[in-house]
């Protein structure tokens, strides 16, 4: 009980620290930055109540530690069956939604009472059961965390804590004339679709500016805030993202994060890699039956069929061709392409509702494919190539949480054999 409780010390000075780390890096004094909150001030999310109610579920779980006394079999079906509630759930969700959008809502309001009373009972049981699960993740990707000596003393640093919940949406502004985020602001959740092309359209007309809101996968708040999902192998990889967040803010590389757009892609190809790995391992040493399967050694007949449509490959051609009208002055025609190729996008199944600069700029962070929003962004290749090189996870992430720009990166991969 004493070791535990040196636990929840420790997590509690952690969590004032990140917190500190967590301000220091979301707050970008500056005009801009002002004019546009004229518009969302009033809308912004509350990072302080969310995160001191978080870290009271997490310590009052640490305290009990009931997963430390369930055998090993008995946690991993905890999380099988709190992610076939979640599926529930969201299978109801949208049950209500098409309901709600019936054009005859009263042939359908005994429908709508009806879902509406089981999504109650459906969000009681997650309350009830989420705690645990969360425990019991948390412990198995620390345990993998562990085995690739990313601890100190056998405790990862901070410790890692998640929760999962409704998460904000992002307020992306970028300028018309290139691809940047100049703004990156985090609105209620509960704001409607309508209340976000308001805010879009107020910003983008009273600044000039390209702006999206949308949807985050994870919030490097501590404990970190994670979406709610049915998908286990994609809350392993996003739990294990966020945590290095948390953990690249007690060093250069992520406590520089917003000094350029450059070091933004940095950090998020680099959390994007490294929570893929590890997602990995914890599905694979806990979850086997949700691997996927191993590449085949030759692409099957068919694969390479040009009437198969692939959103990545795509989205890197539309970048290349943004880019370099954007880089030619042409604004306006940039703005007609990327409207254009949105429409070809639907007409293949994927509904892009806004296609900018600003989308550009918040998707084109995540750099760790070849393929895809970033385009030919050299910083992506260059931190991919970095992992390539690295004898392992733990040195790559040794290499990158050091560096404080892009050239200083471009200097080490030239040093290395």
């Amino acid at each position: 009980m004493h070791a535990r409780m040196r636990r929840i010390v420790l997590c509690l000075l952690l969590l004032a620290g990140c917190s500190r780390v967590l301000v220091a890096s979301s707050w970008q004094p500056s005009d801009t930055q002002e004019r546009i909150r004229a518009h969302t001030r009033a809308v912004e999310f509350d990072y302080v109540t969310w995160t001191l109610d978080a870290a009271a579920l997490k310590l009052q779980q640490a305290s009990l530690g009931t997963h430390q006394y369930l055998p090993e079999d008995a946690q991993t079906q905890i999380v099988r069956e709190h992610m076939a509630l979640i599926a529930q759930i969201q299978i109801q969700e949208a049950m209500l939604s098409q309901l709600h959008a019936n054009p005859a809502p009263a042939s359908v309001a005994a429908q709508i009472e009806e879902t509406t009373a089981s999504l109650a009972e459906l969000y009681a049981e997650r309350a009830a059961r989420a705690p645990l699960a969360e425990s019991i993740l948390q412990a198995q990707v620390t345990q993998q965390l562990a085995a690739l000596d990313f601890t100190t003393g056998g405790q990862p640093l901070p410790p890692l804590l998640y929760h999962s919940t409704p998460l904000p949406w992002a307020l992306v502004v970028s300028p018309r004339k290139r691809i940047a985020q100049e703004a990156n602001l985090s609105l209620e959740t509960e704001l409607t679709l309508a209340e976000h092309i308001e805010i879009e359209d107020a910003v983008a007309a009273s600044l000039d500016m390209s702006t999206l809101v949308v949807p985050v996968g994870g919030i490097g708040t501590y404990p970190t805030m994670v979406a709610q999902t049915s998908s286990l192998n994609w809350l392993a990889e996003v739990i294990a993202h966020e945590w290095l967040h948390n953990y690249l803010s007690w060093h250069p590389l992520g406590f520089n994060y917003n000094a350029s757009q450059e070091l933004k892609t940095m950090n998020e190809t680099a959390a994007n890699l490294f929570g893929k790995e590890i997602g990995a391992l914890v599905i694979a040493r806990h979850y086997p039956e949700y691997a996927p399967p191993a590449a085949p050694s030759r692409a099957p007949a068919g694969v390479d069929d040009p009437a198969v449509f692939d959103f990545r490959q795509e989205m890197h051609t539309t970048r290349l061709q943004v880019d370099a009208l954007l880089a030619a002055g042409k604004i306006a025609e940039a703005e007609d392409y990327m409207e254009a190729r949105r429409l070809v996008f639907w007409e293949n199944g994927f509904a892009i509702r806004k296609l900018n600069q600003a989308y550009f700029a918040f998707y084109g962070s995540y750099a760790d494919s070849p393929t895809g929003p970033a385009g030919e962004d050299p910083v992506g290749a260059a931190v991919r190539e970095l992992r390539q090189r690295s004898h392992s996870l733990t040195e790559f992430i040794e290499y990158m949480q050091g560096l404080t720009s892009f050239a200083e990166l471009q200097a080490l991969l030239a040093s290395l054999p």
